[in-house]
């Protein structure tokens, strides 16, 4: 019996999850589509040509010069960072506050309410810019600062609230009746218990409504007046209107800048993991 084991052929150990070729080519397809433009559009800023023109002809600064010295580029750029900005606080307190408090809830009622959150990520976008420009209209919000940080927030908390939901789901409640038992306030517990253990969901869904106000520009051609528009709009009339190429400067800094917050926001969420 022991001769016949020893012979026998050992088959030849395959992973469980193995992920076949044909998903990782059509992964790697997917990526290149996605990134493709990039690759047009970065090259192009640095062309000394006064108009589109792909491959680019020469080399130059020019077109980031303009981008960082026309007043034009520079007060939208500052509007979109300023709307983004307060817009992604307020959307990271609602978001944050709605998901703490549909956490413990069941029933019907708590599915409403989340759907009622995330119904704006479903809604096309030109509905969502239509029923605010009416509204705003009537409370004289267009053309406003708090227009614009409102309109923003409000489709920014659905990611917020996805992103705290998800990290809430591995919150022990039983930490809660810890502080609790030892004398300590609801706020202090959220502060020193709840909001440490959440904090990679906060600054997930924080950084998500950030950059879907910065990169907004449906609702914002709705609510811009000559006094304030954001930079995705400039870079709509460049196209549109004024044929500027400078849309390419500005399209490879804002590409730059998500691109390296996302990817420092990954490294420390990995090194804070290990």
């Amino acid at each position: 019996m022991t001769a016949v084991l020893e012979k026998a052929p050992t088959r030849r150990e395959r992973a469980v999850d193995a992920i076949p070729w044909w998903l990782k080519l059509l992964a790697g397809v997917v990526a290149l589509y996605f990134v493709l433009p990039t690759l047009f559009v970065i090259p192009m800023s640095f062309s000394t040509a006064t108009t589109f023109q792909f491959p680019p002809k020469g080399f130059s600064f020019h077109l980031y010069e303009n981008f960082f010295t026309n007043p034009v580029w520079l007060d939208a750029l500052r509007n979109s960072v300023v709307v983004a900005l307060l817009a992604s606080l307020l959307a990271t307190v609602v978001g944050t506050a709605a998901a703490l408090g549909l956490h413990n809830l069941q029933g019907r009622l708590a599915r409403f309410a989340r759907t009622l959150l995330m119904i704006s990520i479903v809604t096309p976008a030109i509905v969502i810019a239509v029923a605010i420009y009416i509204s705003f209209l009537q409370w004289q919000l267009v053309g406003t600062l708090a227009g614009y940080v409102l309109a923003h927030a409000a489709i920014g908390v659905p990611f917020v609230l996805v992103s705290v939901s998800s990290a809430l789901g591995g919150f022990d409640p039983k930490l809660l009746r810890a502080s609790a038992s030892l004398g300590a306030p609801p706020v202090r517990t959220f502060l020193r218990v709840t909001a440490p253990l959440i904090s990679r969901g906060i600054v997930t869904g924080a950084v998500f409504a950030f950059v879907t106000s910065f990169d907004e520009v449906v609702i914002a051609l709705f609510l811009r007046s000559p006094a304030l528009q954001t930079l995705p709009v400039q870079m709509y009339n460049s196209v549109t209107v004024e044929i500027d190429p400078t849309i390419a400067a500005s399209s490879s800094v804002v590409v730059t800048a998500v691109t390296v917050t996302c990817l420092v926001l990954q490294f420390v969420g990995s090194r804070r993991k290990k």
